[in-house]
């Protein structure tokens, strides 16, 4: 793994750039406003966002064909990212995991996943600052849930890692599956998700290329499917029984998983749009056979897709990656009742790549050299 230090970026979130607002926390619309009371042509916001979103400009003084005095007045006024890269770290495969800081000081976290020798760049973004949900596995929400991110701190992500890639490359996926419950914050990830996908506005992503995980919000993936978009929906299953799930994921007391299927049953109906379901395989806890039986019966008949997770071991949590016999015995229990299936390739795994990790070193970390040392013993 290589690992780079804080990394600033135009200043970063410095005090003095507090009052000033990011500029993707705008609609296009309020832009174009802002251009022309400035006094400006309206052809200078395209200008602008060419900057901003393809020509990888790091600051407003980089956009050279740009009037100078409006290029100070965006300085003065607007930032141009809602995030500030305060660490990189590169594994071995060429998995990038950032740390974002975002302008309150809070950490959230994406990947950025390429395949070897391929034109696949994918990003994986978080919608939240920890996670509420509570799975037992999961670093995300070891401390909970501190806030929603803005539509501009998710949309950030997007464009800190697509500033990563050489030149000419961009983000071709998207993967809504990384810190928090991407449904709980649904109207914020949806205006982000629209700047991502707009071809005037934004970085003119197809639909089709954004994948959006959740815990399974009955409510919420029908407001999603009620969207008119043509995102995938992946449901984070993890386990067959509903007696399983309430240990390994604790909202589904509140739930239940028929509740989430028949959801994901509309998903389907009503968008056309095969159904994903994420299933993290524990070691000993829900890779045994009669856990994959149950699951190919629970799925099967459905126009789904499961996306096995051999697990990630985070520190301090008392899961194991599963042994590749019990994979592969897993897969051909499922697939005998005729169920798609993939395992997905583990990524990262030297640089913390799983959702939540690097976070909390990090914040462990400071507050390990921030307390108070003691020297002695009692007298």
């Amino acid at each position: 793994m290589q690992g780079e230090g804080p990394v600033g970026i135009e200043g970063g979130v410095a005090v003095e750039a507090a009052s000033r607002r990011p500029l993707f926390a705008a609609s296009a619309d309020e832009l174009r406003a802002w251009v022309a009371a400035s006094g400006h042509k309206p052809y200078r916001v395209k200008q602008i966002q060419q900057w901003a979103l393809h020509r990888r400009a790091r600051s407003f003084a980089d956009m050279s064909d740009v009037p100078l005095d409006l290029r100070k007045k965006l300085d003065a006024e607007w930032t141009l990212f809602a995030t500030e890269l305060a660490y990189r770290g590169v594994a071995d495969d060429g998995t990038d995991k950032l740390l974002l800081r975002c302008r309150d000081g809070r950490n959230i976290e994406c990947v950025l996943m390429g395949e070897p020798g391929g034109t696949r760049r994918t990003v994986c973004i978080s919608t939240q600052v920890g996670c509420g949900m509570g799975c037992v596995f999961c670093a995300s929400g070891l401390k909970g849930v501190e806030r929603n991110l803005t539509s501009a701190e998710i949309f950030d992500q997007v464009l800190q890692a697509q500033n990563l890639l050489p030149p000419g490359e961009s983000v071709s996926h998207i993967v809504v599956m990384g810190m928090g419950e991407s449904l709980a914050n649904l109207d914020a990830l949806l205006v982000a998700l629209d700047r991502v996908c707009s071809p005037a506005d934004g970085l003119g992503m197809s639909q089709r290329r954004v994948t959006i995980s959740t815990v399974g919000l009955p409510e919420k993936i029908r407001k999603l499917a009620a969207q008119d978009r043509q995102y995938h929906l992946a449901v984070s299953l993890h386990a067959p029984t509903e007696a399983l799930r309430d240990e390994l994921v604790p909202v589904n007391e509140k739930i239940g998983l028929a509740a989430v299927l028949e959801a994901a049953d509309d998903y389907f109906r009503i968008t056309g749009r095969q159904v994903t379901y994420e299933y993290v395989l524990l070691g000993g806890v829900n890779d045994r056979r009669e856990h994959a039986r149950a699951l190919g019966k629970l799925l099967k008949g459905r126009k789904s897709h499961v996306n096995l997770i051999p697990y990630n071991p985070v520190a301090g949590l008392p899961f194991r990656r599963p042994e590749p016999e019990d994979v592969r015995r897993f897969v051909a229990d499922v697939e005998s009742y005729g169920v798609s299936l993939t395992i997905r390739r583990t990524k990262g795994r030297s640089i913390d790549a799983a959702c939540g990790q690097l976070r909390r070193r990090f914040e462990d970390r400071a507050r390990d050299e921030t307390e108070p040392v003691a020297i002695g013993g009692p007298s």
